[in-house]
């Protein structure tokens, strides 16, 4: 017993050394990490403390932004797959009356508003062209001429094709695209057609008519157009100073005053905030109504003579549907429609009918109009007054057909 003693002894001092020794380690770490804390700058230490925290909130944000990426492209995927409603209108209806009407007005105030009146009712039944034919041998071709004074024939059908031009126009343009006229002397006394192309400046709309401005652009860049808008509007292409386009605006585009976050994104922004510019899109001017089925105005066109009205159509195929009013035609309740047209043109006579119209006409071999149309119709029978003005006669006739028009359309 007594020899094993000494050899306990020397065990526990040793563990005692080891525990000292790391005692005095520790204590001598402390020592060093407080001094190393007293020779820190705080103020250093802090604003790397909160670089490091916004890195780490740009980050969560970036993640964000990305995760909303992904989920737009999806939606947009979705759309893109599930089928679409088509909103368009295919078919086109057109009008095509005698400039003659117009010498039936007492004063050059009133042929003004007869013209308005024609405008209003076309544009209430969403006419999409207007024709005004020559039936007395004016042989007017272009809206250049001057009117020459009530008293004498005068060039009628130019006055109206000029003021029905005029209305058709957007205010915001019109100074643009129209000077001062004799024929335009009274068009104060015009009311506004109000149809969806005249947009007011704050009103939004997805697309807008416009002027090509001659304003220089940079390279690759397109020309700048005036939509009526507070911005103007940049588009895709460079086009002549002075064209009237059709707009389609962007939709993605940052309202004035707001703040653009586009560090964080991948992709650069579309607009910068506060741009003086709008982006946009050249379409054509019947892109509004076959696409998003909006009704976008009327053409003017002018034919020297009944026969031109037919011949000279903007559609390559002509007119497929045709239909003449007279109070000799078969009643507008027995009519029926064909349940496809692609362009449906009605026509009205004048003062002596579209008889009159047809003797004139040097291309015409016919006496009965009926034989030039597909349909000749009396859209008011069992009238009360013996005549009834074109400018009535194109209300009453419209609002007839519409519902044969609709009809068709649904069957097609």
């Amino acid at each position: 017993m007594s020899r094993s003693t000494p050899a306990r002894f020397v065990q526990s001092a040793a563990a005692e050394g080891r525990e000292a020794e790391a005692e005095r380690s520790k204590m001598a770490e402390r020592s060093g990490t407080k001094r190393l804390r007293e020779g820190t700058d705080w103020r250093k230490w802090k604003k790397e403390k909160k670089e490091e925290k916004k890195k780490w909130k740009e980050l969560k944000l970036l993640r964000k932004l990305e995760k909303q990426k992904m989920q737009e492209l999806a939606e947009k995927q979705k759309e893109e797959e599930a089928p679409k409603k088509d909103e368009g209108r295919h078919y086109t209806l057109s009008v095509a009356l005698p400039g003659s009407i117009l010498d039936n007005a007492q004063s050059p105030e009133l042929r003004t508003y007869l013209a308005g009146q024609i405008a209003r009712a076309c544009v209430i039944f969403c006419v999409d062209e207007i024709v005004v034919f020559d039936e007395q041998g004016e042989d007017s071709k272009t809206v250049e001429g001057e009117f020459e004074g009530v008293k004498k024939r005068g060039q009628a059908c130019v006055q109206l094709a000029r003021i029905l031009q005029y209305l058709e126009c957007p205010q915001y343009l019109r100074k643009a695209f129209f000077p001062k006229h004799q024929d335009l002397q009274f068009a104060g006394l015009l009311n506004p057609i109000d149809s969806p192309h005249h947009v007011r400046v704050d009103e939004e709309s997805e697309y807008r008519e416009g002027v090509v401005l001659a304003r220089p652009t940079k390279p690759g860049r397109g020309s700048f157009v005036n939509c009526g808008m507070r911005k103007e509007v940049q588009i895709d292409r460079q086009l002549e100073a002075g064209l009237r386009v059709t707009v389609r605006l962007d939709e993605k585009q940052n309202p004035e005053g707001t703040v653009c976050k586009w560090r964080y994104s991948a992709d650069p922004p579309t607009s910068l905030p506060d741009s003086k510019t709008q982006k946009g899109t050249v379409v054509s001017s019947h892109h509004p109504r076959t696409v998003s089925g909006l009704y976008w105005g009327y053409s003017v066109r002018l034919a020297s003579c009944l026969s031109a009205v037919f011949a000279e159509s903007p559609f390559k195929e002509g007119y497929d549907l045709s239909v003449g009013t007279s109070e000799r035609g078969t009643s507008v309740d027995q009519a029926t429609f064909p349940p496809a047209f692609s362009h449906a043109l009605i026509v009205f006579g004048g003062l002596q009918g579209l008889e009159a119209g047809v003797d004139a006409d040097p291309n015409l071999e016919v006496t009965d109009p009926s034989t030039l149309f597909d349909l000749y119709i009396n859209t008011c029978p069992g009238q009360g007054s013996r005549t009834i003005r074109t400018e009535e006669a194109i209300l009453i006739s419209l609002s007839a057909l519409r519902p044969k028009i609709d009809e068709a359309v649904k069957k097609s």
